[in-house]
């Protein structure tokens, strides 16, 4: 699919173009999962050679960072599907050509849908093919921000769950416990994939930087002071993601250890009752016994002697336990 934008009455909007007829003024064409009669028109327009899928997932920086007669490519890993229960992390490449945006995904994160609807309220902010890249940039830092923002409170719920502080009193049991390590693992890989992506953004608003030293000042002004508020903003989404990171391992940590002492507990009470009815056990076998002469066993108050020595057996153990403060 090919989406085409262009400068109109001030703000960018989409237009209908073919690949093999892009507009003298076009300023941005999106490129998801493009077709071969999709993409050629469009790198033969602007005379570029887009990196292919695989190219795009290489990790190294000269592939995924280069400039090229006179076009800079620019490879970041975005995070998709952040809601659904297998979010996704995939490369997206972003082209400056002749002042020109294209962008390569095989995905759809939300910021290029969302951005193309608000740009297209703001009169006079994008005149540029630069502009129109930063302030796409800028939609997926902040789509990144809420993203965070979300699991952040969502990890908030899930150590309230843990440590007890919860609307039910009722305490958790295995297959709680059993939910909420799931929970924590998934937080912990969407919060792995969001940092794999401030990564790559950093790294791409650094070689953004080096690419536009050489020209004018007053024609970088406002770019550079986009790419400034958006590496502060990378930056401290970096370090909270470290924050989450360090926070979801640490309530994993606390889940096994209250998990290990569920069991204790358990063997401790098994352990108790075991020890509790030994006694008594002991002292019904030796009556249970086939000797010929067990002197008490015809006697009248035989009967009545031993059982009150069975439930004392097992009643001296419990206050003994109880007073130790076993169980």
């Amino acid at each position: 699919m090919m989406r085409v934008f262009v400068t109109k009455d001030g703000c960018l909007r989409q237009i209908d173009a073919a690949p093999e007829a892009l507009p003298q003024d076009v300023l941005w064409v999106d490129l998801l999962s493009p077709t071969p009669d999709e993409l050629k028109p469009v790198e033969q327009a602007l005379k570029i050679a887009a990196p292919t899928r695989e190219e795009m997932q290489e990790i190294e920086a000269s592939s995924r960072l280069y400039q090229e007669d006179g076009a800079a490519f620019m490879t970041a890993t975005i995070v998709s599907r952040a809601e659904t229960e297998s979010p996704e992390s995939n490369a997206a490449t972003f082209i400056i050509a002749d002042g020109k945006l294209v962008t390569l995904r095989y995905s759809d994160p939300l910021p290029f849908t969302s951005f193309p609807q608000r740009a297209s309220r703001q009169p006079g902010q994008w005149p540029t093919g630069d502009m129109v890249l930063a302030g796409l940039l800028e939609a997926i830092v902040d789509r990144t921000a809420d993203i965070l923002e979300r699991v952040s409170f969502e990890v908030d719920g899930v150590s309230k769950e843990v440590f007890g502080q919860r609307p039910s009193t009722k305490p958790l049991d295995a297959g709680d416990f059993l939910d909420v390590l799931v929970k924590l693992g998934r937080k912990h890989d969407l919060t792995g994939k969001v940092r794999e992506s401030l990564i790559s953004f950093t790294r791409l608003l650094t070689f953004l930087t080096q690419t536009i030293e050489g020209r004018p000042p007053k024609d970088t002004k406002d770019l550079k002071g986009h790419i400034k508020t958006m590496s502060r903003d990378v930056a401290s989404l970096a370090d909270h993601t470290t924050y989450l990171a360090n926070k979801i391992t640490y309530l994993q940590d606390a889940t096994l250890g209250m998990v290990n002492i569920e069991q204790n507990r358990v063997i401790k009470v098994l352990a108790v009752a075991g020890a509790i009815f030994l006694p008594p056990t002991v002292l019904a076998s030796i009556w249970g016994m086939n000797f010929h002469f067990m002197p008490e066993l015809d006697e009248a108050w035989g009967y009545w002697a031993a059982l009150t020595l069975i439930a004392l057996s097992a009643i001296v153990p419990i206050i003994y336990f109880k007073w130790r403060r076993w169980f």
